[in-house]
């Protein structure tokens, strides 16, 4: 990581810029066509390749040494006269927050697929997140130069499994290194050392025959986007390119049009018409709906893109850079320069001052100083000690919060201790650190063992996070098996009553404190979690529940479900219902009536058949058609639920559900099974029975 001084250019107009993510499906090539666009458009003077771990954009030395990205990271582009605010996010599913976060602030999205593999379970997972927070897309469909590569297979893929028309703009033709641009009807050829020149020339016509029929599809798309070229078109006509590209803009714009683009760009083939679809078809932030910000009185407020009002900027990611906290940063509304007061609303709903100490411009592992953030750029800010992902930062006398960033919960775990030498002080220091860094890591203590648990997303987010560890804070752990994170339900109705007494402490200074509750707990479907109520007709008798009665008895309802009977793991899909209660004068406080909900929860729970939720994950496994019969046979004694399997190309893929339990060290089994041809993706489902 490096950082500059000198000062950052100019912010380009709003109607120039374009904040756009690029994301896929691990190994479908994000990384290797983002190396591209910054190539071509002169962001970076030669291409890094993610094989020779060096790539511009994996600058983790992790991601070097692995060959993936690990890290959302940002960095800008000029392309004809626009601004390109592009950030590469991580394919693997253990990194999903990356993606989540990233897409909460970009204005569109160029989705990449494998032109051999398709559309593949982690295209899935970034298709749902997409959809969210309703981006327009463009694709790219890629490695157009491998065997078995198929654009036309490829475009049913996105018409079966997503659920959306594609329309084709550029057909790849890998073994003459052209594409062929169906809206402008020429043939692109890719010369020069690296690919950066391109040579259009008129199609010739027995070319333009095999691509006539995409053609046709692109020309009846935008007849139903546009009236006023529906006739000229059904009527055979041939609209005007201008005409053509702004109805394809408000078809993509609108989400109904889905331009698809086909090339290598490995090879350097079809990236530019790619870079020119981004700025030609993809919003500017002023073309993107105003985002909605809640404020502290619950009602609602609009917040569009500009100068006008006052400040208000997300926080979606905080990062540990150089050893300091550091906050990017998208800002939507007014200004922000070093020094400026800024508020945001806690987790716990109190309001927070800070001041930002510096600014940033960010071009992947290095960043340069800027003397203010404008409307629509994403910038780094230092001097935040408090501010973290899903904050909004605004105004100190207009608080608002726009929404907040969903994060998923761990699901595996791991036993950690330091090891010889380590000091344990900065060990936690440390973890405290990376945990900052990571909404979907946790690092807490089992009660039972007293042991220090680290909880991640699965095996490789662990295994990333120690080597972090060892690297950039000299800290290293021995570490246990990895476990899998439980949760707790009942299968049958129960209740319970306790009454609850803690007799006066002797020296007088604590009171005596009692009170008697009655509750009843019975299962909900699986997945809709808990619901706690304090029913209103729950009175004690002759008197009314204060509302800070009402409220201990729910915290200690809320805290009963923190831990379940059988292993203490928080407790999911119940009904709680307090059904009465009894006060005793002035000791039946607050505390009490807490103690009291707890514990009758607790036993209510231990009666109402107990059982454990283990985490299932949805698979897809690809292995080589000869080892299809085996790696069903081991997956059944896993006892997968088979959902579908299909054979493509002497591959074949096995969708299925399985417990996380039953595939810890599968990766190493399926090499083993498949002479190291196989591999799988998994994403997490659902908690459930087992």
């Amino acid at each position: 990581m490096s950082h500059s001084t000198k000062p950052a250019k100019p912010q380009a107009k709003l109607s120039h810029i374009r904040n756009i993510g690029i994301a896929a499906h691990v190994d479908a090539g994000k990384t290797t066509l983002t190396e591209r666009i910054l190539f071509y458009t002169g962001a970076w003077h030669k291409i890094g390749e993610v094989h020779d771990g060096a790539a511009h954009m994996d600058w983790m030395a992790e991601e070097q040494e692995h060959g993936i990205t690990i890290t959302a990271a940002v960095t800008r582009a000029p392309w004809r006269g626009h601004v390109l605010q592009v950030v590469d996010t991580p394919g693997h599913v253990d990194f999903t927050i990356e993606v989540e976060r990233s897409m909460r602030v970009l204005d569109g999205v160029i989705l990449v697929l494998d032109g051999v593999r398709g559309v593949e379970p982690q295209t899935e997972t970034v298709w749902r997140q997409r959809n969210r927070f309703g981006l327009p897309v463009l694709f790219f469909i890629n490695k157009m130069d491998r065997p078995g590569a198929d654009f036309l297979r490829s475009l049913s893929d996105i018409r079966e499994r997503l659920g959306v028309e594609p329309v084709a703009i550029t057909v790849p033709l890998g073994e003459q290194g052209a594409v062929i641009d169906l809206l402008h009807k020429r043939l692109l050829r890719f010369a020069g050392e690296q690919g950066e020149e391109v040579i259009s020339e008129a199609c010739p016509e027995p070319l333009w025959a095999q691509v006539a029929a995409l053609h046709e599809a692109l020309l009846l798309a935008v007849a139903e986007e546009d009236d006023s070229l529906a006739d000229g078109i059904l009527a055979g006509e041939e609209p005007d390119t201008e005409l053509l590209l702004a109805a394809l803009r408000r078809g993509t714009l609108a989400g109904r049009l889905f331009p698809c683009y086909g090339g290598s760009a490995l090879r350097n083939l079809g990236v530019q018409p790619i870079i020119d679809a981004a700025v030609d078809l993809l919003p500017a932030p002023l073309d993107r709906p105003p985002g909605r910000a809640e404020r502290p009185d619950g009602e609602t407020e609009e917040v569009v893109l500009g100068n006008d009002g006052p400040l208000v900027a997300l926080v979606f990611k905080v990062q540990m850079w150089d050893g300091r906290r550091h906050c990017f940063t998208r800002v939507y509304r007014n200004r922000l320069k070093p020094g400026d007061k800024v508020a945001f609303i806690g987790a716990d709903g109190r309001s927070v001052s800070e001041h930002v100490a510096r600014i940033f411009d960010i071009d992947a592992g290095r960043k340069t100083k800027l003397e203010q953030a404008d409307p629509g750029q994403i910038v780094l800010l230092a001097g935040l000690r408090h501010a973290s992902t899903g904050d909004t930062l605004c105004a100190v006398d207009h608080p608002l919060s726009l929404e907040r960033i969903e994060t998923r919960k761990p699901v595996l775990s791991l036993a950690i201790e330091p090891a010889a030498g380590t000091d344990e002080e900065k060990l936690l220091e440390a973890l405290d650190k990376i945990e900052q860094e990571d909404p979907t890591l946790q690092v807490v203590e089992d009660p039972e063992t007293g042991q220090r648990l680290l909880r991640g997303m699965g095996e490789l987010h662990l295994q990333i996070v120690l080597e972090r560890l060892e690297r950039e804070f000299q800290q290293r752990v021995r570490s246990g098996r990895p476990a899998v994170a439980v949760r707790e339900t009942v299968t049958a109705s129960a209740s319970a009553q306790i009454h609850y007494t803690r007799p006066p402490s002797p020296d007088g200074k604590q009171p005596e404190a009692t009170a008697w509750v009655a509750l009843s707990v019975a299962p909900r479907p699986r997945g809709e979690g808990s619901v706690v109520s304090v029913a209103p007709e729950v009175r004690p008798e002759g008197a009314e529940l204060t509302p800070e009665q009402r409220t201990a008895l729910e915290q200690g309802l809320g805290l009963g479900l923190t831990a379940g009977p059988q292993q203490g793991a928080p407790v999911e899909d119940v009904s709680v219902k307090l059904t009465a209660v009894e006060l005793f004068g002035p000791a039946s406080t607050p505390d009490a009536l807490a103690a009291a909900a707890a514990r009758a929860l607790g036993k209510a729970l231990a009666e109402a058949g107990a059982a454990l939720l283990h985490p299932v994950m949805r698979v897809e496994v690809v292995v080589p058609e000869d080892n299809l019969g085996t790696v069903l046979g081991d997956l059944q004694q896993r006892r997968a639920e088979i959902q579908s399997t299909a054979i493509r190309d002497d591959s074949a893929s096995i969708g299925c559900e399985v417990a996380l339990k039953a595939l810890l060290g599968y990766a190493t089994e399926l090499r083993s099974l498949t002479q190291g041809r196989g591999q799988f993706t998994m994403q997490f489902e659902r908690f459930d029975l087992v």
